[in-house]
């Protein structure tokens, strides 16, 4: 397990996580699934379709699209600039992640619910890169909208 500062429990304000979900228009998502039962598949689908121009990743021989979308074996790969690297793979893996993501260029990285490396997140930060641990982009987005309906009956 990557080592974490407790005292850091990755609480963003709202108005970081909407700036950041604001001003990306193209995001590597590292652990893309052709899966429909994966939450990484889910996640795709409603970024795509929210209209953010998605870049899976995903190294499995043979693999060649997801939803239509040409996948990359590698950050390296991608032909195109990336504003964010979205992460959904072991937290082991963050820090050689976060490395990739800087040597593309990429102004964010985002590791999603589990993933997180304060290393990582330090490599990434002092780099230039802001950095989002530990949650969703998905859940993100809609969060402004969701209340809670506490009258209704369970």
């Amino acid at each position: 397990m990557p080592e974490m500062d407790i005292d850091r429990l990755y609480d963003y304000s709202p108005e970081y996580l909407a700036e950041i979900l604001k001003t990306v228009k193209t995001i590597a998502m590292v652990g893309a699934s052709p899966d429909k039962t994966k939450f990484s598949y889910g996640v795709l689908r409603v970024l795509h379709e929210t209209g953010y121009d998605m870049i899976p990743v995903n190294p499995r021989p043979g693999l060649t699209e997801i939803r239509g979308l040409k996948v990359y074996p590698d950050l390296k790969s991608i032909d195109r600039p990336v504003d964010m690297v979205e992460v959904f793979r072991r937290p082991e893996d963050l820090y050689g992640i976060a490395q990739e993501a800087i040597d593309i260029g990429a102004k964010v990285l985002w590791g999603q619910i589990g993933v997180y490396d304060d290393r990582a997140a330090k490599l990434a930060e002092e780099a230039g890169l802001k950095v989002v641990m530990n949650r969703c982009p998905k859940i993100e987005l809609f969060r402004p909208f969701w209340k809670p309906r506490l009258d209704l009956p369970i």
